[in-house]
């Protein structure tokens, strides 16, 4: 009888080693699945079903590329990407400048909107508790929201890549299955899936923007740039190019996943009730009926885990930046390290300050993440094409066509980007 405990623990303890020996990924999944992507995919799928799912597809295909070609490049040359852009590439100095700032100031606007996003879902789960909250909804999201950035910034003072690593491990794990099991629950139908996937663009209002928002929040510059710093973080060499490609590609697949999971949930439960999301609370107000209120609490779970896991991520951007300009480097216990998160931590209050809805400003937000693309993706085509620097490990014909695809594509949607901002403001 004592046989079954031990090996339901000895499965247990697999599960759990299996999943916290997911590589630098994780921060890839950090990045790229935040309340913004979450909110982009309900917005979505509540108000256009599953058409956008190419896009969707596209952008994590992209990414996959994308990501083992900067930690290839950072495991062969030991190099970071900023700092090699500034001294291997001609103009590499103002590149790099322009993507600190344009990679920043997106993620920053992301990160207005995933803490007001976070805050409200909070407030939410207190007034079910305590109803009498209800006429203080300003007072208690903005307490909520400080609440919650000061002990991010405790946390980012501990300064270590293996506790943010683990922290990230334990919330996109929750994110992960709260998504994945809604999707039991709520779906759409197999049509709407396979149509999903021919490419159209929504011929309605916000239609374009969606779309860029969706690159946005996928295809995120961060990722791609941060990678070679965790790929270092992680102790990984040139021996580990294997490890790195399987790396890569899992978290692509997982990004896909779980992204269309949420899309897909959002289509089952709205998008035929002619729902569609605008505000945080739609998602309580609408979901709950249709979905149940066991569903609601694993989708709402999954979607505070989602913001929570990128809080880290948004704060640590441009620290990693600016350090990797400089030397490749990050010194977590630098004063220019705790300046610029504190700046960061303060800036994130802007959306809970004023009250905005921060569901708008999300959508807005991954718009402008998507200008320095075609710049990112330039940089490591010239870098991982050149001899010099990469030796036998120099990019081939299959890598390079998926890279001049991306950068392709990132052109065209960075000005379907400036279309759709043109005509929002």
């Amino acid at each position: 009888m004592m046989e079954k405990p031990a090996a339901s623990k000895s499965f247990l303890k697999k599960i759990l080693t299996l999943i916290l020996a997911f590589g630098p990924g994780i921060f890839a999944i950090g990045y790229t699945i935040g309340t913004g992507s979450v909110t982009s995919m309900i917005v979505a799928g509540s108000t256009y079903g599953m058409q956008l799912l190419w896009v969707l597809l596209i952008s994590c295909v992209f990414s996959g590329v994308l990501m083992f070609a900067y930690g290839n490049f950072a495991l062969v040359t030991g190099e970071t990407a900023l700092y090699a852009f500034k001294k291997h590439l001609k103009w590499g100095k103002l590149i790099a400048i322009l993507i600190i700032i344009g990679v920043s100031f997106g993620q920053w606007n992301s990160l207005m909107g995933i803490l007001g996003i976070s805050a409200n879902i909070i407030y939410e789960i207190f007034v079910i508790y305590f109803p009498s909250l209800a006429g203080y909804q300003y007072e208690s999201v903005l307490t909520i929201a400080i609440v919650v950035i000061v002990v991010f910034y405790r946390f980012l003072l501990i300064g270590k890549y293996a506790f943010f690593e683990k922290v990230l491990v334990i919330f996109v794990t929750i994110m992960g299955f709260s998504f994945i099991i809604s999707l039991f629950m709520v779906y759409p139908l197999p049509i709407e899936v396979a149509k999903g996937l021919i490419p159209s663009i929504p011929k309605v209002k916000g239609g374009q923007m969606m779309v860029v928002a969706f690159v946005g929040t996928t295809m995120a510059a961060a990722t791609f740039l941060s990678r070679p710093l965790f790929v270092k973080g992680k102790k990984w060499t040139i021996k580990n190019l294997g490890q790195q490609k399987k790396d890569a590609i899992i978290a692509a697949c997982l990004i896909f996943l779980i992204s269309a999971s949420v899309m897909a949930v959002a289509c089952g439960a709205l998008f035929h009730q002619e729902q569609p999301v605008t505000k945080v609370l739609d998602m309580v107000n609408t979901l709950e009926p249709v979905a149940g209120k066991f569903a609601l609490t694993l989708f709402f779970f999954g979607t505070l885990s989602a913001g929570l896991s990128s809080i880290f991520p948004c704060l640590l951007i441009a620290p990693i930046l600016v350090a990797d300009y400089q030397s490749g480097e990050l010194d977590t216990n630098s004063k220019q390290f705790k300046v610029i998160t504190t700046f960061a931590c303060l800036f994130a209050l802007i959306v809970p300050v004023f009250g905005a809805n921060p569901i708008e400003m999300q959508i807005v937000s991954q718009v402008f993440n998507v200008f320095v693309l075609p710049l990112v993706i330039l940089g490591i085509i010239l870098l991982i094409n050149n001899k010099k620097l990469m030796h036998k490990y120099k990019a081939g014909i299959w890598l390079n066509i998926g890279l001049i695809a991306a950068l392709f594509f990132s052109c065209v949607i960075s000005y379907n980007g400036v279309v759709a901002l043109f005509y929002f403001f």
